[in-house]
């Protein structure tokens, strides 16, 4: 990320947003500052884009920390909540925190 700016993380999400402004506008691709989810109906194509999302990355100097993602997932937590194919659910611990 760069350093020094003001409005780093505002930036920084404007800058992902233009580099994968049609995938997000298609629906398959959702980016949230340094977080990017890339959703397809089935596994068909789903290498494919990860790869063009990686490509995009690679050519403005970014890269992914291979360790830190989660790869073919069904279900992924994010922001609290988890998404799967069959919709979103509040987290279990940030309802159970609600709750108690």
């Amino acid at each position: 990320m760069f350093f020094g700016l003001t409005n780093l993380l505002a930036t920084f999400q404007a800058m992902m947003n233009e580099l994968l402004r049609d995938l997000i506008n298609m629906g398959k691709v959702v980016v949230f500052i340094d977080n990017v989810i890339i959703e397809t109906e089935g596994e068909e194509g789903h290498d494919k884009l990860v790869a063009e999302v990686i490509k995009r990355l690679e050519e403005n100097d970014l890269y992914v920390k291979l360790e830190k993602y989660k790869w073919k997932v069904r279900e992924v937590g994010f922001l609290g909540v988890v998404i799967r194919p069959e919709g979103i659910r509040m987290e279990k611990e940030k309802v159970k925190g609600v709750l108690d």
